[in-house]
């Protein structure tokens, strides 16, 4: 596929070790003039959201007088979800979660929300499997990693005709939906290994309340004996905003 008329592409990527720890991100923007900017940046303390977030928010800013359209890629979920769904309900409650909590990177979501409302451009986002062979997703993914771990790395800026990566290969099936992950059988936690592995929180709904609760105790105090409770482990920060998101619909 060509790349559409009058259109930025932007490609990012983030990543931290041991997640907090030192991080970086990495971001390519594809300009309409045919000429590609490489874009990273290393930090000492973060976490992979916070760098996800980063790219993205740090490659808004530099298009922020462009008033052609912008297509932005990610790998991140916790990013599409938020973007697409969870940032208009927590404006609306002051940048809180429907638990009244203080929304998690409140500072880059309201960074994000400020600029995207100071662009002229239309701005749409689409997901992209992680590590599934997508050529522009494989280089922001490597410029991320080696900024996370050398705090370096070498970056391109200049024609897009002797640039090295084919951004465009599977764009067509990436805007569609249709590009596949690569086999994930050997990488998916089975319900057995779930069982095993340390709950990063608990999420209820009793009686059309929502509660998200550190230990199994107090969710099991929450949940025993109720009819008609709902109640699941997430393993992650990630997974506890999908989980929440999911039971809104059993909310009064």
């Amino acid at each position: 596929m060509n790349p559409k008329p009058e259109t930025y592409y932007i490609f990012t990527d983030g990543a931290c070790s041991n997640n907090p720890g030192k991080g970086g991100y990495g971001a390519i923007i594809y300009a309409p003039n045919k000429t590609v900017v490489e874009l990273g940046k290393a930090f000492m303390s973060t976490t992979n959201n916070r760098m996800e977030m980063t790219a993205i928010l740090d490659s808004l800013v530099c298009l922020s007088e462009v008033k052609d359209n912008i297509h932005v890629y990610t790998d991140s979920m916790y990013f599409i979800n938020g973007i697409t769904k969870w940032i208009f309900s927590w404006k609306q409650k002051s940048w809180k979660t429907s638990t009244g909590k203080e929304v998690l990177n409140k500072d880059l979501w309201m960074s994000v929300d400020t600029i995207l409302d100071k662009m002229n451009s239309r701005v749409s986002w689409f997901y992209v499997p992680g590590h599934s062979d997508f050529l522009p997703n494989e280089r922001v993914d490597q410029i991320a990693v080696s900024y996370s771990k050398n705090g370096d790395c070498d970056l391109y800026e200049g024609s897009y005709s002797s640039y090295d990566v084919d951004l465009f290969k599977d764009i067509e099936l990436v805007e569609s939906g249709k590009y596949l992950k690569k086999d994930s059988s050997k990488n998916s936690v089975s319900k057995k290994n779930r069982s095993n592995k340390k709950a990063f929180s608990y999420i209820s709904v009793v009686d059309g309340k929502l509660s998200i609760n550190k230990t199994w105790s107090e969710c099991e105090a929450l949940v025993k004996g109720r009819s008609g409770a709902k109640f699941k482990k997430s393993l992650s920060y990630e997974e506890e905003l999908l989980i929440a998101e999911e039971f809104k619909k059993y909310i009064k």
